[in-house]
């Protein structure tokens, strides 16, 4: 199958949360025999920071917004599956409209969420919403996250159907190195400072640091060079996706910290759990809806509701004991939740409705003879 997406960034996960999961997803659909096309545009200094390495799993088109925009569209209405992702940074309101244009016979045309608690959440403060209309038009919505009340919420605004699509772990990217010096710390959290994380990140990381001012605390992610920081926490900046590994295996722990929507809304686990869970690191979490489906609580993943929570766990737990737990988030990660897995249930979700899509339509023609 011949694939066309629209998506933030293939290339770079600078200020692109989501080039991880789109890197897992593309390469292994490519390793299950389809054509990967993946337009990004020129946008956010991302092409100046690259980080993917060699792309061989897909044609990369960057453009230039808007110039470019109808040339990409042509190209896309030739592939089997058209996959608009929210979130590409440019043009969004256009592209999902646009893209619907392309559909046909032939082609195929899928609304992939890679943040449907912020998606679902605009829709409901704003009724006047132009993606309201065609949420119903198009042949499959897509998430990376969300559960029951995600699907439930979109089959609500109309959707045909609603497919959660986790995230998941690379084993070729994300992988158990061994720990640098200039990188130990008890704890470390990598994410970029945003409206809908910071208080979390305030009453979680920097509470716990407070808490505790005999450990060492490491903060990657871009946004923070403004914010006064606490004397046990070090501020390394932006961390592109080849030192993951590095900050993983160096912290003793590694906290994630989910936005407030994720949490909310639940069942959403970000690329970094997984990256950590590869690794092999001891994975603190905040507390949310869904974690269980995923990993076992207190034997593969630990769970904190409070920066008190976590600070017991950094006092109390030895390194033999985090690094137990560490082994066993990476042996289900491997398991239960690879991109290749996740492929897996793409490829099915897109055949089941395809078949009953045919169905519908050869039931439709014999209805006219």
């Amino acid at each position: 199958m011949r694939i066309f997406v629209f998506g933030s960034s293939l290339t770079s996960s600078y200020w692109n949360g989501a080039a991880t999961y789109y890197r897992g997803i593309y390469k292994n659909l490519h390793r299950l025999g389809h054509s990967i096309t993946f337009a990004e545009p020129d946008i956010y200094k991302r092409q100046q920071n690259q980080d993917a390495g060699e792309v061989d799993y897909a044609t990369v088109r960057v453009y230039q917004t808007p110039q470019d925009l109808k040339p990409m569209l042509a190209e896309a209405s030739e592939a089997d599956l058209i996959i608009k992702h929210s979130g590409v940074g440019a043009d969004d309101e256009w592209l999902e409209a646009k893209v619907l244009r392309c559909r046909s016979v032939e082609t195929k045309v899928a609304f992939w969420d890679v943040d449907a608690p912020a998606t679902l959440a605009r829709l409901q403060q704003d009724p006047s919403d132009s993606f309201r209309d065609l949420i119903p038009q198009y042949d499959f919505i897509f998430t990376y996250g969300g559960g029951l009340p995600v699907v439930e919420q979109y089959r609500a605004l109309g959707a045909k159907n609603c497919f959660p699509i986790y995230n998941g772990l690379d084993p070729d990217t994300h992988y158990p190195v061994a720990p640098e010096a200039n990188s130990a710390c008890d704890l470390a959290f990598v994410g970029h400072r945003l409206p809908d994380r910071e208080k979390r990140v305030d009453d979680f990381f920097f509470a716990a640091a407070e808490l505790a001012p005999e450990l060492v605390f490491v903060l990657g992610g871009e946004g923070w060079g403004s914010r006064s920081l606490p004397n046990n926490v070090r501020w390394i900046g932006h961390i592109s996706t080849t030192d993951h590994n590095r900050i993983n295996c160096s912290a003793r722990m590694v906290l994630n910290i989910n936005r407030q929507s994720m949490a909310d809304v639940g069942f959403s686990p970000p690329t970094r759990v997984f990256e950590a869970a590869g690794a092999g690191a001891c994975v603190v979490t905040d507390a949310w809806a869904g974690i269980d489906h995923f990993f076992v609580p207190e034997k593969e993943i630990l769970v904190a509701s409070s920066a008190h929570e976590i600070v017991r766990y950094l006092r109390a737990m030895s390194i033999q004991q985090s690094q137990s737990i560490g082994v066993a988030m990476r042996t289900r990660a491997l398991r239960d939740h690879t991109y290749n897995l996740r492929a897996l249930e793409f490829q099915a979700a897109f055949r089941a409705v395809s078949d009953e899509i045919a169905s519908n339509t050869a039931s439709l023609a014999h209805s006219h003879v």
